[in-house]
């Protein structure tokens, strides 16, 4: 069972990161939260732990609308936002991989047909964004 949708991009880490951040923008999600990954385990484990995962960040994506939509369908729903995304490049690597949650994963999880037109509207919309960013 897959849980993600992931793409790969040659952008530059920084560049990749940034389009990323665009390309929800125009999806109509906005970033609410970011963890550095990398910087935590460096503060947590140590340098040697954070240069051997690479870059790597969190971005915490919400469209509001969608989330209106699913916690009023599913007030439980909240547990499981907002959708994550990925962006990560591991040492010694030219690629860069974008990777979203797969919000049929919700809607499996909930079952009910509220939850499954949220999660093909969302489907849509990150699907849309990753596809900006192939390359």
């Amino acid at each position: 069972m897959t849980y993600t949708h992931a793409i790969t991009t040659t952008l530059s880490w920084n560049d990749a990161v940034e389009r990323t951040r665009e390309a929800l923008a125009e999806q109509g999600f906005g970033v609410l939260t970011e963890i550095d990954v990398k910087a935590t385990f460096a503060q947590k484990l140590g340098p040697e732990a954070a240069e051997a995962l690479g870059d790597y960040i969190i971005l915490g994506a919400c469209n509001p609308q969608l989330a209106h939509r699913g916690i009023s369908a599913e007030p439980a729903l909240g547990a499981l936002l907002p959708c994550n995304v990925v962006v990560r490049r591991a040492p010694g690597e030219d690629a860069t991989t974008v990777e979203t949650i797969d919000p049929q994963t919700m809607a499996r999880l909930s079952g009910t047909e509220a939850m499954k037109d949220v999660a093909n509207d969302a489907d849509a919309r990150l699907l849309a964004a990753l596809a900006t960013l192939r390359g």
